[in-house]
């Protein structure tokens, strides 16, 4: 299995996307062998500027662009759009998330594309998608997730709007784009052409809303309305020590291993506990239970006690939780991947596996036009189209 190609090896994606939900969209399909190669302007992706850096490496940018080679074009200019149309020519995907019009009026947009290579399947990713009276607006995730009705269910009926406190908006969409594109790539072999796959991140965020719009045509209610409250116990809870633990224990057979655990039987034992509306109706009473008794022990006897009693609860983790954790280290879910400036990065693990061809980091992101010549070399003209604007 060690000398199987990975799954992806034999296709060429073109990533001249930029920041994080296009280039998160890109690394997904290199850690399972795709050839990415990652097209930047001169001055370098803004991604190379973003979050904290050690000793002037981008961090951020290193685990997003992990897997890729590196080129530097200006996609603006007659030559850079010339450069990129040639690798275009012999590729498999593009995958770009510039504001809609904006591949058009350098010359490379989809049309032009198709006519230099009918089978290239080009993934665009926006804020608002390819049309619609929204769609020239600039936009970012956290945009999306305002109007994609997440920052409301944060904050809840009586609270302010609350934005996620990570990218929640971009990973959807690329996540999206890597399945789009993959889809695209799929179908291609059955209609014998390329096609244009259009992902929009705010619909991206709207998608996990799921059954909540059909709560709302059939019933009338918001989520964030009042109403009954869910069955329980399902909150956070402080332990003894300062730490943390989640339970969800919705199911009535669950709830009531954790009652009698916590020494309320009494109340396992009402009427109302065996059904969902009940437990939701008495949730105070229910989590003050919990509460009072998990806030008398550490975090491990709690999550121990849990254990036994076969109900659902698990620490809140923190960043050095997560990398301490034995399980998380019995699965190697983070790793060191090799790099030419840091020599090693830690980053979370390929996110899923494949028992035949699973994925692997071969490296962490490049360095800005690490790898140009290599690539440019074979197709570019004499006087090269590789310089500042």
């Amino acid at each position: 299995m060690a000398d199987r190609p990975l799954p992806l090896a034999d296709l060429t994606i073109i990533d001249i996307s930029t920041v994080l939900a296009g280039p998160f969209a890109a690394q997904l399909l290199a850690d399972f062998g795709a050839r990415v190669i990652k097209v930047e302007h001169p001055s370098g992706d803004p991604m190379r500027r973003f979050g904290p850096a050690a000793d002037g490496v981008p961090l951020w940018w290193k685990v997003l662009n992990r897997n890729k080679q590196g080129i530097v074009l200006n996609l603006s200019t007659p030559e850079g759009a010339a450069e990129f149309l040639r690798l275009a020519a012999n590729a498999d995907a593009v995958i770009e998330n510039f504001r809609p019009g904006t591949l058009e009026r350098w010359g490379i947009g989809p049309e032009k594309l198709k006519e230099v290579n009918p089978d290239l399947v080009v993934t665009r990713i926006s804020a608002f998608g390819q049309d619609g009276p929204y769609s020239p607006r600039p936009g970012f995730g956290t945009l999306a997730e305002a109007m994609g009705g997440v920052a409301a269910l944060q904050g809840g009926s009586s609270g302010p709007p609350v934005l996620p406190a990570y990218q929640l908006g971009d990973t959807l969409a690329g996540l999206y784009a890597a399945c789009a594109t993959l889809i695209a790539l799929h179908a291609r072999a059955h209609i014998g052409q390329g096609q244009t796959a259009d992902v929009s991140i705010t619909e991206a965020v709207i998608s996990i809303l799921g059954p909540l719009f059909a709560v709302y045509e059939k019933l009338g209610t918001k989520p964030t309305d009042p109403g009954p409250a869910p069955a329980g116990p399902r909150n956070v809870y402080r332990c003894k020590d300062g730490n943390w633990i989640a339970v969800s224990a919705s199911v009535t057979s669950v709830a009531e291993r954790v009652l009698r655990l916590v020494g309320r039987g009494d109340l396992a034992d009402q009427p109302w506990f065996q059904h969902g509306t009940g437990r939701g109706a008495h949730r105070v009473e229910i989590d003050d239970a919990v509460s009072r008794w998990v806030a008398d022990r550490d975090r491990d006897e709690v999550i121990a006690a849990f254990e036994r009693a076969e109900a659902a609860a698990a620490p809140v983790y923190h960043i050095d939780d997560i990398l301490q954790d034995p399980h998380f280290q019995a699965r190697r879910t983070l790793v060191n991947a090799p790099d030419v400036d840091l020599g090693t990065i830690r980053m979370p693990n390929v996110a899923f596996r494949l028992s035949a061809t699973p994925g692997q980091i071969l490296r962490a992101g490049p360095r800005l036009g690490e790898h140009t010549e290599e690539i440019l070399k074979p197709v570019a003209n004499d006087e090269g189209s590789c310089g500042e604007e």
